[in-house]
């Protein structure tokens, strides 16, 4: 949806890039005004309030934006990884804990219905395990062990909120669903595939790795090949997608789109160099936004607040290009960036300022 701004509503949109990434807590609302005609924010507001998305731990363990239909489907696969990241991070201080000890522990403090903060579940269950230390314990119940939810405001446009967190089965009235009986062929895997290739592919099974957290999901992959099609990228690799997915031609036009922190039109992918040169690979996990011309990062940008406390009239889109721009990129960044101020001032704004290429 970055060649053409898509109609879809909203949760189609979520539902269909297979979520957003959301640590940032506004930051997917860039993601889709970027993707979507006529984007509204308080749409996407509503359906967090309205429990139709929710903000949880699932791909790579970080915090996204997904369908809590996608939530509920997903969540069971993704368990054995979760687990394992936060392991990899506490292994030490996790050593002497039953992880399914603990997770009983956690779901009894939550059997109130009382959202927490990470904080105050581990120190509800610290006692029982004192070594660790709450960070650690805090972690493993949140991102880990239970399927969870942020609940709003946190996530809401322009609301500032603390996380609090709660059980997916309280928050959307069921539990996840369990794993199919396994049989090699990972059923949830495989739509995990699909989905993906839907949105992002052509794709290698490394770049479905990267995106998921998951190990490559080969049954999946080996179940579904006989309805995909493939290909070989310029280094050789086989690239795999649906045999109707949109494959633009290489000199298609790409029009000067501005991404989000974190945005899965890079962090989705193993090979980055599709749209980033390694040179700036590093921009992509530290959180920078970033502007595509013609289909590539060359410019990273950010708001510079104005002079007037409390007021957005002021604010300034800021774009740092990281090449040469032509006259004509130029001033289409120029005018894209007008429109995102004033998006992200609520139409109060359209002061852009792209300083000198390097």
């Amino acid at each position: 949806m970055l060649l053409e701004r898509s109609e879809l509503p909203p949760l189609e949109a979520v539902s269909h890039l297979c979520g957003l990434q959301a640590q940032e807590p506004q930051e997917p609302f860039t993601g889709l005004w970027s993707r979507l005609r006529g984007f509204q924010p308080g749409v996407l507001s509503d359906l967090l309030t309205g429990r139709q998305v929710v903000r949880t731990h699932l791909m790579r363990r970080t915090v996204h934006l997904v369908t809590a239909a996608d939530v509920l489907a997903w969540r069971a696969r993704h368990n054995a990884m979760l687990r394992q990241r936060v392991l990899g991070a506490y292994r030490r201080e996790l050593a002497g804990v039953d992880l399914d000890e603990l997770a009983a522990a956690g779901r009894d403090v939550l059997a109130d219905g009382e959202p927490r903060s990470m904080a105050q579940l581990a120190r509800a269950v610290a006692d029982r395990w004192p070594e660790p230390g709450t960070r650690p314990l805090g972690e493993m119940l949140v991102a880990g062990v239970l399927p969870m939810v942020q609940l709003p405001p946190r996530g809401v446009w322009r609301q500032k909120a603390g996380v609090r967190n709660a059980l997916v089965s309280s928050w959307l009235g069921r539990e996840i669903d369990p794993l199919p009986t396994e049989d090699g062929s990972d059923p949830v895997g495989q739509e995990l595939v699909r989905r993906y290739l839907a949105a992002y592919g052509p794709a290698a099974t490394a770049d479905v790795r990267a995106w998921s957290g998951l190990a490559g999901l080969p049954g999946a992959v080996a179940a579904l090949r006989g309805e995909l099609v493939t290909f070989r990228d310029e280094r050789g690799r086989e690239l795999l997608d649906l045999p109707d997915a949109p494959r633009p031609d290489p000199e298609t036009p790409a029009p000067v789109r501005f991404l989000p922190a974190f945005d899965n039109a890079i962090l989705g992918y193993d090979d980055r160099t599709r749209i980033i040169d390694d040179a700036d690979r590093g921009l992509s996990v530290a959180g920078s936004r970033v502007v595509l011309v013609d289909g590539r990062v060359a410019a990273t940008w950010d708001v510079e607040p104005g002079t007037e406390s409390g007021k957005g009239a002021e604010d300034t889109v800021v774009v740092t290009p990281l090449r040469a721009f032509s006259r004509s990129e130029r001033a289409e960044v120029a005018q894209e960036g007008e429109e995102l101020a004033a998006f992200l001032s609520d139409g109060e704004s359209a002061q852009v300022r792209v300083t000198a290429s390097p």
